[in-house]
Formats: C-alpha cells, sequence, structure tokens
C-alpha cells in the first residue's frame, strides 16, 4: 500500500506499459490510482497535450514487483523440479509443461466439454499395461492468489481428474514462511502435500480414481514430448523452494 492506496498486479502491468510507451494518458480508474499514489507524474507538452511519466517511486515499485516474480517462478520451478525427481526416484515416467486436453463435464451441465490444460507434473508408471499405468498430476502452488484463483476454476480441476488416477497439490510456503493454504480449504478430491522444514510432507491422500486406459490425445501427447531423467533440474535455481 502506498499512500493508501492498495496496488495490485494490474497497476504494475499497466506502469510496465507505460514505461514502454510515450506515456498517453488512459483516463481510467488504474490509472488515477497509479497518480494518487505517486508512481505516475503528468507532464504538460507544448502543444498542450498532457502525457504520463513513471516517477522515481514508481521505478523502484517496478523493481520490486519484477524482483517477486523472480522469486515466485523459482519457488514455483524449484518444487516442480523436486516433485519430478520424486516421481523418477520411483520409476515413473515423467513430463513436465505437457499440454493436454480432456473432456470435462461440471455437474451443471448435460454435455461435455474439451477443455485444454497443463498440469506442472505429469507421470504414470512404467509399464506397457493400460491398467497399471496409474497416472499422476501434480499442481504446485506457491503463492496464495494464484491458488485461489485455480480453485474457482472446477474444470481445470475436472480435467486434471480426467486425465490422472490421482491429483494433488503441492503448496508452498509465502514471505513468511507460513503455508500458503490449510488443507480443508484443497477439494477432497484432491490430495495435499505441504512444502514442510526443507522436505515434502503428505498432508493428506489423493483418492485413487478408477482408471482403464490413457485417451489416444493423451498418448500422442506424450509420444511428441521427452520424458525428464535422474537429476536432469528444469530450473536454474531448483534449490530456492519458498518466495
Amino acid at each position: 500500500m502506498i499512500n493508501g492506496i492498495t496496488l495490485k498486479k494490474i497497476h504494475a502491468r499497466r506502469l510496465r506499459e507505460m514505461y514502454r510507451s510515450a506515456g498517453w494518458p488512459c483516463l481510467d480508474v488504474v490509472e488515477i490510482e497509479l497518480l494518487a499514489a505517486g508512481l505516475l507524474e503528468r507532464l504538460q507538452e507544448d502543444g498542450g497535450h498532457e502525457r504520463l511519466r513513471v516517477t522515481d517511486t514508481g521505478i523502484q515499485f517496478l523493481a520490486g514487483a519484477a524482483m517477486a516474480n523472480r522469486q515466485s517462478k523459482d519457488a514455483h520451478e524449484g518444487l516442480v523440479d523436486r516433485i519430478a525427481q520424486d516421481m523418477l526416484k520411483e520409476g515413473r515416467l515423467v513430463w513436465t509443461n505437457l499440454s493436454l486436453r480432456a473432456k470435462v463435464t461440471l455437474e451443471d451441465q448435460e454435455d461435455g466439454h474439451w477443455k485444454y490444460c497443463m498440469p506442472d507434473v505429469f507421470s504414470i508408471r512404467n509399464s506397457s499395461v493400460q491398467s497399471y499405468l496409474e497416472p499422476i498430476v501434480h499442481e504446485i502452488k506457491v503463492s496464495r492468489a494464484d491458488l485461489l484463483g485455480d480453485l474457482k476454476r472446477p474444470e481445470k480441476r475436472a480435467a486434471y481428474l480426467e486425465l490422472g488416477g490421482q491429483c494433488w497439490y503441492v503448496l508452498g510456503r509465502d514471505a513468511k514462511d507460513r503455508p500458503i493454504a490449510q488443507p480443508e480449504e484443497i477439494p477432497a478430491e484432491c490430495g495435499v502435500i505441504q512444502w514442510e522444514q526443507d522436505k515434502l510432507e503428505i498432508v493428506r491422500v489423493a483418492p485413487k480414481r478408477q482408471f482403464n486406459h490413457l485417451p489416444f490425445g493423451v498418448w500422442m501427447a506424450l509420444a511428441k514430448a521427452t520424458p525428464l531423467r535422474h537429476h536432469e533440474a528444469i530450473h536454474p535455481y531448483q534449490s530456492k523452494l519458498v518466495d
């Protein structure tokens, strides 16, 4: 909060856009709040036109926001790598950053629809027997705001459950070293893993869903992608697991 103004991601995004542009005003509420916070200032052109410029305080705010974004990304990728390596140690085939498609039918819908999703970690058992594959989805969250936004999207969670026999939420910690959520905040159909004292703790086991075979589209996506190997880091900052 600056000068009584609570700043959000939309303010940082607008400020970055203003910094990169000629500074022509938009005349909306976001701009008013940035001006009131002292992050923007008005300049009068010779021809009578007004434009905006990012202040020194605004530059400092942008630098802080960029650092926070990097730390959050590092924490996320670190947990993704940790989960992926744990799955590899169990002898599973593991992929990250896959783009998969699942047919989703919510409770208030009669007909299903196709939904694209990108699970942070997707793994299957190393088996040629379809019924033994036991696919698992791990979704990693290191930001409470990101988690709450995700939980408001039941179709995304339904897609994960459709793709995997189990779906887990892996929860990081905030800047004050507190869990970003409590287990009861996560829907009961998903398991919960917490990052606690430099190790992963299973807080609630994910229910196993009945699984018969992987859809053809998933097989094609796996065939086009390269599975991870042991000790194959997916991010240079894999040791930074908290934001």
